[in-house]
């Protein structure tokens, strides 16, 4: 397989990965996943891994930079189907997926996105205050 199919659901953009993960498909999945962010202005990224047996240290951190590059394209990120053993190799190799929600699986992720995208913005003092 040369590429992992990435669909777009309303807001979202959906990834599962059927297949084990090597360096180049994430290098691959990376680039097209940013230009489909890009030209549907996609609010959240969904990727469920619950296919994947093993994660190494290479793809765990194509799956940090993911999240990082779609939050500078205004995108949220959130992992489902993580399986237990992926979970502890992530943890022992000292990786923390900084800026990824995770959920259980597809369903309760797409409401945690949903809940990002749609929630009132915060409002902000954009002038500052002086003291």
């Amino acid at each position: 397989m040369d590429r992992i199919p990435i669909l777009k659901f309303g807001d979202c953009l959906l990834i599962t990965i059927q297949v084990d993960m090597h360096d180049q498909l994430a290098l691959t999945l990376q680039e097209d996943l940013t230009a489909q962010i890009a030209k549907h202005a996609s609010r959240g990224v969904l990727i469920d891994i619950s296919s994947l047996e093993i994660v190494d240290s290479f793809i765990g951190r194509m799956l940090a930079n993911i999240a990082a590059m779609s939050r500078i394209l205004d995108a949220q990120t959130v992992l489902t189907g993580m399986q237990p053993a992926v979970a502890i190799t992530l943890v022992e190799l000292g990786m923390s997926l900084p800026g990824i929600k995770t959920a259980l699986n597809v369903e309760r992720g797409m409401d945690l996105l949903q809940e990002f995208i749609y929630r009132e913005p915060e409002s902000e003092d954009l002038h500052g205050s002086e003291g």
